[in-house]
């Protein structure tokens, strides 16, 4: 038998080739790694618009001064930078006598143009009451209500008794001999909005028999 039989000729070898532009699979990557770059900037970028701002962290009344401790930071995202202006940031200074002129409830982020000082849109209102009837820790900046009794010297509790002025702002309490009114009466003068001059004057005119009960809010 020939010995050119038992010599076969090899196949070429096979070489990896380097995937042309017209490859669909170097386009198909391509176009998996932009987007996963427009992805991530738009996450960091959504990231980017929030901004912290203050909101109540209980219900907050009208005339109650706030402080920081009565507020929550919370992030938000707004959709039009007038909308941010419309609230108070926690980076803002928050007024030293800053004092709420609407209620604010719950969770509520905190409008800028709630804020305002412990005399703004009030007004000015005298109450003389029985010394014994005004708790001890009546200051300036408390929340009290005041009661009209059906008797002079009955509390607030008393069977006929009226509540006449919710959560009004303690504005000054007086002290010394000028504090004091006939009979030992002593006067607290609070903040009252307007539309209360009904409940005002019974209030005045029940304070000239000592009718009068003033209790304080936490």
């Amino acid at each position: 038998m020939s010995s050119d039989l038992g010599t076969l000729d090899a196949p070429p070898a096979q070489r990896a080739r380097t995937p042309g532009w017209r490859d669909p699979r170097l386009w198909l990557g391509v176009a998996l790694v932009a987007a996963s770059v427009l992805v991530g900037a738009r996450l960091v970028g959504g990231a980017d618009d929030t901004v912290e701002v203050w909101s109540a962290g209980g219900d907050l009344a009208a005339g109650q001064p706030v402080t920081e401790g009565d507020l929550v930071a919370r992030r938000v995202r707004f959709a039009e930078a007038v909308d941010v202006d419309r609230y108070l940031r926690v980076g803002d200074p928050l007024p030293d006598d800053a004092t709420l002129t609407r209620a604010v409830g719950d969770g509520e982020l905190l409008p800028s143009g709630a804020l305002g000082s412990a005399e703004e849109g009030l007004t000015e209102v005298p109450i003389w009451a029985p010394a014994e009837v005004i708790p001890a820790s009546v200051e300036p900046g408390s929340l009290v209500d005041v009661w009209v009794t059906p008797t002079p010297g009955g509390g607030a509790s008393a069977k006929g008794s009226v509540l006449v002025l919710d959560d009004v702002l303690v504005i000054a309490v007086p002290r010394g001999e000028d504090s004091f009114g006939p009979g030992g009466s002593r006067q607290v003068l609070v903040g009252v909005a307007d539309g209360a001059a009904p409940e005002v004057g019974q209030a005045l005119a029940a304070a000239k028999d000592d009718r009068v009960v003033i209790t304080r809010q936490g």
